[in-house]
């Protein structure tokens, strides 16, 4: 991120020209400065879902043991 107080004629041109362009919402692309969005999720989704599925069985089993009981 940039810090500094003020910019040069070149950046602050730069600037307005980005402000001004409108988004291109047919051909959505991540952003260059942005890599992050670029990169593909690592696994977090399969993480999720064993998590729900041990829970969901937890529960099932609870269920169960309570009304044997």
């Amino acid at each position: 991120m940039d810090t500094r107080e003020s910019k040069t004629a070149q950046e602050e041109y730069e600037h307005l020209k980005e402000v001004r362009m409108p988004e291109d919402f047919e051909h959505l692309e991540p952003d260059e400065e942005q890599p992050e969005a670029k990169r593909p999720a690592k696994g977090w989704h399969w993480l999720v879902l064993g998590v729900a599925i041990a829970t969901g069985l937890f529960l099932v089993y609870r269920l169960v043991s309570a009304l044997w009981l």
